[in-house]
């Protein structure tokens, strides 16, 4: 009776009243999605009860410390004015996905028990290129003690576990429903338990198969795992595609990594990087952080709502949350649009005047990387060298190598991502709801969220104020003329050398 009188009263939506004087767990909340989850929660769902987020000591700091820091990020700055008793609903809990039950105390373990009515499990490391034993740890096995913690829980409404649009990679059509994993889920992590690092490290790419990556992989086994620990509790699952900057809330372009295309569009931006192995037809599959967390709200009151239905057998609910197909974005647009967004837009961190171009076949762009990256590279780090400076340029592209081999899989290819479970979802919402938590990706306006999303990328990621932009703007016009200069001396050049060998043989 009294919610009912709160809604009449204050006119919440029913997506806020679902939260009204629940208390949440969140693992991941100090990553990027998490983030926006958090600012998202307190300032849009303001009947919370507590939230508990799940933090490990790090760098020799402790929970609370790390509990500062997170608020500390410009980004929760307007909801410290919406929400400013925030502190008072936020508890750090001690804990660890890389240790056996998540390392929590028995008392903490106990008060979540005893208190959690909802968790989002969003904890994973993202790094393509992790240790099969560290992705099975944290992807897999914290999946895993978070499922079975969630058994135990009293008041439990929700669950919502965040995997990927990717785990099944190897497919073309990947629709809303879940599939067999690589391989048996306990076995894998019988098999990374008990194996040394070196041996597991030689047999991980006959263990991965078709997957790419371990943390395709490992998402991939930690799918089954939520399939298998989640029956018959109110249990989903999330998958986003490629997770970049915000659209609008809570601040337009803001962004914290350089995972993915992110990392490519600062390096190009800034001049280093000059090519990409990337289909310029294939459709990138991005979403913005800011309505996928609105998806990820919407979804944990949607599983809640099906699991109250009398039936049966309840199926584990599955969102795609991916680009629509009526609003899509291929490589080549995003190319051409970040590239002219760029020209607008220069950092004065500038290296070099921004050349860049997508190219899918492998030998240009292997060409493209020595011509283009490695032997200006050398270059430079010859001139540092006499110069009595230490060179760094070519160790530097050998990292940014690693990275633009990773991506390539995925820019090279492209698949097609049924999202019926989140286009009804999105149907279902009120219009308040629809304002408050939007996420319909067939509304999003590509060329206003790709000018965004570069100017996020320099602001927040590049540390260059907009305010520097009449600067960069002169250093670049030197830039272009000095690249300009280079093209005619390496034309000339070359038109000597053939010239030359013509001559000596015809």
């Amino acid at each position: 009776m009294r919610l009912y009188e709160l809604m009449l009263e204050q006119k919440v939506t029913p997506l806020q009243h679902f939260y009204e004087g629940a208390n949440i767990l969140i693992t991941g909340g100090t990553g990027f999605l998490g983030k926006i989850l958090l600012n998202k929660l307190f300032t849009s769902c303001p009947g919370i009860e507590n939230i508990y987020i799940l933090i490990r000591n790090k760098n020799n700091k402790d929970v609370h410390t790390r509990v500062e820091e997170i608020f500390d990020d410009p980004i929760f700055n307007a909801m410290k004015k919406v929400a400013p008793k925030f502190r008072h609903q936020f508890q750090g809990i001690a804990g660890d996905c890389m240790l056996p039950g998540l390392g929590l105390s028995q008392e903490d373990r106990k008060l979540l028990i005893q208190r959690v009515n909802i968790v989002f499990h969003m904890a994973a490391t993202v790094r393509f290129d992790e240790k099969l034993k560290v992705a099975m740890q944290i992807n897999v096995k914290a999946a895993r003690d978070i499922m079975l913690l969630c058994s135990e829980m009293k008041q439990l409404k929700s669950i919502l576990h965040v995997s990927t649009a990717y785990t099944q990679c190897p497919l073309r059509q990947i629709d809303e429903k879940f599939y067999p994993p690589p391989s048996n889920s306990e076995n894998l992590i019988l098999l990374t338990e008990c194996t040394p690092e070196n041996l597991l490290e030689s047999m991980t790419p006959l263990l991965l198969g078709k997957w790419p990556n371990t943390y395709t992989f490992t998402k991939a086994v930690a799918e089954d795992i939520i399939k298998t620990y989640g029956k018959n509790l109110p249990v989903g699952m999330f998958r986003p595609g490629i997770v970049i900057s915000t659209y609008r809330d809570p601040v337009c372009g803001w962004i914290d990594n350089f995972y993915g295309p992110t990392g490519a569009i600062a390096g190009a931006g800034t001049g280093v990087i000059r090519t990409l192995r990337c289909d310029p037809r294939a459709v990138a599959n991005m979403v913005p952080v800011d309505l996928c967390v609105n998806s990820i709200i919407a979804a944990t009151w949607d599983i809640s709502q099906r699991h109250k239905m009398i039936n049966l057998e309840k199926d584990i609910p599955v969102y795609n949350f991916c680009t629509s197909k009526c609003n899509q974005l291929t490589w080549g647009d995003f190319t051409t649009k970040t590239t002219k967004y760029g020209l607008m837009y220069p950092t004065i961190k500038a290296l070099w005047y921004l050349c860049y171009a997508n190219t899918p076949n492998k030998l240009l762009h292997m060409l493209s990387i020595f011509f283009l990256h490695y032997v200006p590279a050398t270059i430079f780090d010859v001139i540092c060298m006499c110069l009595g400076k230490k060179p760094r340029l070519l160790n530097t592209y050998k990292k940014i190598h690693r990275f633009m081999r990773v991506i390539e899989y995925f820019s090279m290819r492209q698949w097609d991502f049924q999202t019926d479970n989140v286009r009804n979802l999105w149907q279902r919402l009120s219009d308040k709801d629809k304002d408050i938590f939007f996420f319909d990706m067939t509304q999003l306006d590509w060329d206003l969220f790709l000018q965004q999303y570069f100017r996020g990328i320099r602001q927040y990621l590049l540390h260059d104020p907009l305010d520097t932009i009449p600067q960069a703007l002169v250093r670049w016009n030197r830039l272009y003329w000095l690249h300009q200069c280079i093209k005619v001396l390496v034309f000339i050049l070359s038109a000597h050398i053939a010239w030359l060998i013509f001559s000596r043989f015809f």
